[in-house]
Formats: structure tokens, sequence, C-alpha cells
């Protein structure tokens, strides 16, 4: 701090661009500045109080709107969420059957029980391969399920309640069969050496039904909402 030749105090730019001022008076009034109060600075230092505004407010409540809007009904439809759940979940064994036969060069066969409630994977042979699916008279070599090492690969929807009021409601398969047979190639096939003829699986629920269609030989799946 310096004074002038009339003794009044000098003012004193920092390195920052502040302004002190000597003495701790203000330059236009004299009076002492508050404790507290932020210096006020000439390019840097100058704190803004800054609140939103309302058309920043308005912006976020119209996305949390449209959020709301998209998201709620389908928290809120649990059937529709688990049809569409079981149709994928049936695609997907669909899908390991076939490249488990494709794999083992053996054939892989998926049974969908006639009540609905779900399906089994099992190995078959040319010798037993014409034979009517009982489970109830034959101990049949079911897959390991992937998912439980030491249990038999069979989907039940009754079990649980993930599939609560699901059913496969109509199976159409190779001219009227429950069943898909996969051959060592990946493809279809409705008997030893004859190819697949394609078919239908229907899924149903209190939301609505769901249809998988297999093409022949091939066994490509599209699924379609009815």
């Amino acid at each position: 701090m310096k004074l002038d030749a009339a003794g009044n105090a000098m003012v004193k730019v920092t390195n920052f661009g502040e302004i002190e001022f000597g003495r701790g008076t203000s330059p236009s009034s004299g009076s002492s500045r508050p404790a507290g109060t932020p210096h006020v600075g000439a390019r840097h230092g100058t704190v803004v109080a800054r609140g939103y505004t309302l058309i920043e407010l308005i912006l976020v409540m119209g996305i949390l709107a449209l959020a709301a809007a998209l998201l709620v009904p389908h928290l809120v439809d649990r059937d529709s969420l688990a049809v569409q759940s079981a149709v994928r979940l049936i695609i997907a064994d669909l899908s390991f059957a076939q490249s488990d036969a494709l794999a083992n060069q053996e054939y892989r066969r998926i049974q969908f029980y006639a009540d609905g409630r779900g399906y089994c994977l099992y190995r078959v042979t040319d010798a037993d391969f014409a034979d009517p699916f009982d489970p109830n008279l034959v101990d049949y070599d079911y897959l390991l399920d992937p998912l439980h090492a030491q249990r038999d690969y069979i989907v039940d929807f009754t079990e649980g309640s993930r599939f609560e009021g699901i059913s496969i409601s109509a199976v159409n398969i190779d001219g009227g069969t429950r069943q898909i047979t996969y051959d060592a190639l990946g493809g279809t096939v409705v008997a030893v050496g004859t190819p697949g003829t394609g078919g239908q699986i229907t899924v149903s629920s209190p939301s609505g039904d769901y249809r998988i269609d297999i093409a022949p030989f091939t066994g490509k799946l599209t699924v379609t909402k009815l």
C-alpha cells in the first residue's frame, strides 16, 4: 500500500486482476467492506449466484414425463414381459438343440408336452427315431441343462411364478407332430434321412399370443405377435 502526495490510499492491482483498497475503505464511499464480502475481480474471481431458469425446469420435467410414459407401461404389464421372455427361452433352446446336434454329430429332439406346460430336450438314434413319446414308459436320454449341470433339460412353465399364466397352446411341426428333431448337419428331419417340413409353435398369455415359425429343413426361426 502506498500513499499519494496528499496522503490518500492508492489502489493496488493484484496478479489476478483483483482490486484492493488500502485501509479497508472504498474509494467511492470511504466505508469499510463488510466481513465475508467476496472481492470483485476485474477479469477473474467474480462470484456469481445462479439458479435454474424456468425454461430449464420445464425441459427437465418434460424429459421425466416422457421417460415415465415409455417405461411405466412395460413395468406394469407383467404378463406381456413374461410371454416375451418365454418366447425368447424357446427360441434359445431350439437354437441350442440345433447347435448341439451339429457339434456332436447326433440327433437332438425337442418334445413339447401335450398339456402345454413346457418341453424337454433329449437324444434319439436311428433305432428309436420313430418311437412315440411316453415319459411314463421310457427313460429318455435327456440332455443336461447348461444352467443346472446335474438336472435333465426339462422346461416346465408351471414351476415357480416366473411364467405364471404362460402356456404353449398349439404345436404343429412336420405335418402334425409336437416334436422337432435336428440331425448331424443341423437341419430338421421328420424321419431318418428325410428333411423336415417346418411348423409353428404358439405361446399364449393373458396379454396376447406369439407364434414361432420354423422354416423347412434349415429350421430358421421367426416370431410374430398375434
